[in-house]
């Protein structure tokens, strides 16, 4: 029986250069837990816009990102206008796709409830931990637009709530198990 060997993002950016785009973000931001729920939403928006896209796109177009969406603050978000939405679909440096930037605006909405119900978006996410890729897809596209699997796979794997971010080995990976709480090492179903 052949070995599968499986490519992880631990492999792809052990070829790159310590300046690289790829680099930066693996070893500072992907796994790692994050604290508010503005930057929840900013990761869950920018994982859906690299829906059909390379990860690389939304990583040179991050700042962009959060000029454009005011910071992925959930509020503002939730607030904007159709001026609003014709302004971010102008937008050359952002992804300038209607369904997505509509996603951004009803997401948020969809979070501010959350926040009401739940006093807060991590709060929810974290009411529902740990539970299987397929329920965390399930619940996701019950909630929000734009969620399908690989999206919501990604955004709980780098957001720290599904294992498989980084290889045991790599010296990220003790980075994050440092400051994950206790209940996030609960195993995953």
């Amino acid at each position: 029986m052949e070995t599968i060997i499986v490519k992880t993002y631990c492999d792809f950016v052990a070829k790159l250069d310590n300046g690289s785009i790829h680099k930066l973000y693996h070893d500072e931001e992907y796994g790692f837990p994050l604290k508010s729920d503005n930057e929840l939403f900013a990761r869950l928006m920018l994982e859906i816009n690299q829906a059909g896209l390379s990860w690389e796109t939304i990583l040179k177009k991050k700042e962009n990102f959060f000029k454009a969406y005011d910071n992925f603050e959930i509020a503002r978000v939730a607030a904007y206008s159709e001026e609003q939405v014709a302004r971010l679909m102008n937008d050359p440096g952002i992804i300038r796709n209607r369904l997505k930037i509509n996603a951004a605006v009803e997401n948020a909405k969809k979070i501010l409830e959350l926040q009401a119900n739940h006093k807060s978006f991590k709060n929810w996410i974290e009411l529902h931990h740990p539970l299987p890729k397929d329920e965390w897809v399930k619940l996701f596209k019950k909630n929000f637009r734009f969620t399908g699997g690989e999206i919501v796979n990604e955004f709980l794997m780098s957001t720290g709530y599904l294992p498989g971010a980084h290889k045991e080995e790599c010296s990220v990976f003790a980075k994050i198990k440092k400051q994950k709480p206790a209940w996030m090492d609960n195993k995953h179903k």
